[in-house]
């Protein structure tokens, strides 16, 4: 077995290493592909494309405990063409599930505004889903400065 020199200068690097990967913040991308596995269980598997929907709502919040939100997705609303879902997710809130409306062509517009509490500064994703089976997907980064759900 062959064991390896260590230099004074190679301990103190991969030490400054460890105290520096210490130091940052947990990875969005873990809060993000968590976010992406609760949208799968929602929805069943999809491809989430940009465009047709357009989601308002500030991207600083003075409070998060009522943050009024609007949702518009560009579909004609007809039999053969129009949105079956719309669903919000937060994927930093509690219960990162926030609300689903369910749309049939006699809706008229696909169309919800509401108003949301948001735990703390994170994204928020609308998505819909049309009658040929696609998802669209917008989402908003959101800095909440007071916490409305946990402080």
């Amino acid at each position: 077995m062959v064991i390896p020199e260590f230099s004074r200068r190679r301990v103190l690097a991969t030490g400054a290493l460890g105290a520096v990967a210490a130091l940052l913040p947990p990875t969005v991308p873990a809060m993000a592909d968590e976010a992406d596995d609760l949208a799968h269980r929602l929805m069943g598997p999809f491809v989430a494309k940009e465009g047709k929907v357009h989601l308002k709502i500030k991207e600083v919040a003075e409070s998060g405990a009522n943050e009024p939100v609007g949702v518009v997705v560009d579909s004609p609303m007809t039999p053969a063409d129009h949105v079956r879902a719309i669903h919000i997710l937060a994927e930093g809130n509690p219960s990162p599930v926030v609300a689903s409306w369910y749309l049939t062509p006699r809706s008229g517009r696909a169309e919800v505004n509401f108003r949301m509490r948001l735990a703390k500064s994170q994204v928020v994703r609308a998505y819909a889903v049309t009658s040929d089976g696609s998802v669209w997907v917008a989402r908003q980064d959101v800095k909440v400065a007071i916490g409305g759900c946990g402080g």
